[in-house]
Formats: structure tokens, sequence, C-alpha cells
């Protein structure tokens, strides 16, 4: 019996093609060529699977193109590049990668904050451009994380992480907003207290945001939620581009309505909005949270994984929408 074929929309690991190579006739994008829609249904037209990463767009034009396809299977957590309503209409199963960089993006969240907070970033382009002629008292003095108020927005396992952090590294008083209250028990872990929205706002010194993007989460942060926050206040984005409004964020930034921001995904990126980039005050990063070199390659064994168990064993590990798959008959069976 043929192996099934399947797709690596994207650049990847060598030993990921090694390993899906033992189980599928494999096509993979190692050039990294940015294909358009069409492009990338006429690569898809004749696969069972695809491994797509968060840019790879999965809709309802595509799928009516790719009449065989199965499953795509996603190296990220998220998945808003998935129109998963549409997938399970055709009859696609969708897999992410939740659980193997929650620690990774943590620490980078972490890290985002401290560099913001602390203007590592906007001190280190004066110093390379050769400013720096003297020390001052108040040179790029910045706002403390120690001991300071953690407002987290997004308390799964990454906004826990980061509470944990901060709660016990740094000794900051942690306050967190989510659909909905944790258990007591995971509360005390995280010395984390629950509080509306607008009382984090108001109150926090660092507002940190970790939620998944939905029609509902879009713009959670906006120009009325940028007016409650401390005008020496930090804002941090690790969750998805459009969870912030970015045009309102730069215009805080530059009229210092807030002192300072972290930013790792963007509105429309890769391309990031030029009022982003006239404002010293903000650290930009490209999506690169999770970018350490195990946590990716987990990311990518976890992703061949699902194309593993969905179409060779019919058990996928990580499904979104399971409903899908009925009987669950593997191909490769």
């Amino acid at each position: 019996m043929s192996k099934p074929r399947i797709l690596i929309a994207r650049a990847m690991f060598p030993e990921t093609i090694e390993k899906l190579s033992e189980y599928f006739e494999v096509e993979s994008n190692q050039e990294d060529i940015a294909w358009s829609q069409d492009e990338f249904a006429r690569h898809l037209q004749d696969k069972q699977g695809v491994f797509t990463t968060g840019s790879d767009r999965i809709d309802a034009d595509l799928l009516a193109k790719c009449p065989q396809l199965k499953i795509c299977a996603n190296m990220a957590v998220g998945y808003n590049n998935f129109d998963l309503a549409a997938m399970t209409a055709a009859g696609v199963l969708g897999t992410n990668a939740p659980g193997v960089l929650n620690e990774t993006t943590a620490d980078f969240g972490f890290a985002l904050l401290m560099a913001a907070a602390r203007r590592v970033s906007e001190s280190e382009h004066w110093l390379r451009a050769g400013q720096w002629d003297r020390w001052r008292y108040d040179l790029f003095a910045g706002t403390d994380v120690h001991g300071s108020t953690l407002g987290i927005i997004g308390m799964g396992r990454i906004g826990q992480g980061i509470a944990r952090r901060g709660a016990h590294g740094f000794g900051m008083q942690v306050i967190y907003h989510n659909r909905s209250r944790l258990d007591a028990a995971t509360e005390a872990e995280c010395k984390a207290r629950y509080v509306s929205k607008e009382e984090l706002l108001r109150t926090a010194d660092h507002v940190v945001l970790v939620v998944p993007f939905t029609p509902e989460s879009r713009h959670t942060i906006g120009a009325s939620e940028l007016a409650m926050m401390k005008p020496t206040a930090t804002l941090v984005n690790v969750a998805r581009g459009g969870i912030v409004d970015d045009v309102a964020l730069a215009a805080a930034l530059k009229d210092k309505r807030i002192a300072a921001a972290g930013l790792d995904v963007f509105e429309g990126e890769p391309k990031v909005h030029p009022d982003l980039l006239t404002v010293p005050n903000i650290v930009l990063t490209p999506h690169i949270a999770s970018a350490s070199m195990a946590t990716r390659l987990a990311m990518a064994d976890l992703a061949a994984d699902n194309l593993i168990g969905f179409l060779i064993h019919g058990k996928p590990l990580t499904p979104l929408n399971q409903e899908v798959m009925g009987g669950g008959d593997s191909i490769g069976a």
C-alpha cells in the first residue's frame, strides 16, 4: 500500500522531515518560499495531510480545492490561521501544539517585561548611536519590577508561568483577569488574586497579555483600555497579533500615556505598523517567544506526531475539532 502524502508548508528541521518520511510521501518547502494561497492550494491538492505554521492560512476556499485533505497539523499552540468551522464542515481535522512551549514562552514574556520596564532596547540603541558621553543621575531610569504589581490577562499555563516567576522570583503582587476564575489551589501556587479587567488595568504596574486570539478578544487592549493604565505602566503582548490595537498603542507611547511596551506579536505580521517603529519606548521582537531550540523541536515533534497519530493510527494527540473524526479509521491501516 502506498504511503499517505503530506506537505510541510514551511522550512523545517531535517530530523522532523526524516521522521515524517518514515510514514509518508513528503513534499517539503525547504526553500521557505512564500506561496500565495493559490500556490499553496496547488501544492496541497493531492495531499492527505499538511504540517503548518501559524502563517499558513487554512480557509474554505483552500479546502474546496483540496478534497483529499484530512488533517492540518499546526506547529503552534494558537490556531487563528485555521478557519476551524470551515475545516469541520469539510471534515478536516485541525491539531495544535500546546503544552510544550509554556515555560519557554513564560521566560520570554518576563524577558520582554524586564527589557521594556528597564528601557534595555532604548538605551542600547542610544549607546550604539554614540550618544553616551557621560553618566547622569536619571540616565534611562525605568520602572522597578521587583515588588511591583503584575497584572496578567489570560491565566492559562503560560500566564501561570509568568505569575510564578513574578511572585516567587521578584516578590511581585500578582493580579489576574481570565474568562473564568482559577481554582483556589492554582491561585495559591501562583500567589495570584482574581480581579476585574478594569481593576487590573488601573492597578497594575506591568500588564502582560496571554489570551488566545478570537473575534471576541480582538483589541482586548485599545485606546480606552490604555487610558485606564498608569502613566508609569508597561504593557507586554506575547499572545497574538490583534489582541492589542497597535495604532492606539503607538499613540499612547508617543504621548507618554503609558511608559513602555514590549511586543512579540503584531497585527498583520510579519508587517509591523510603521507608527510602532517611530516610538523609542518599546521593545519589538519577531514572534520568537517560543524560540529556544529545544522548544521549537518539541513543537515540530508534536505536530509530526499528530500527523502520524491521525493518518496512520487514527489517534491524534491534540485535536481541535475532534467531532470530524467519526469512526477514526486511519488511512494507513
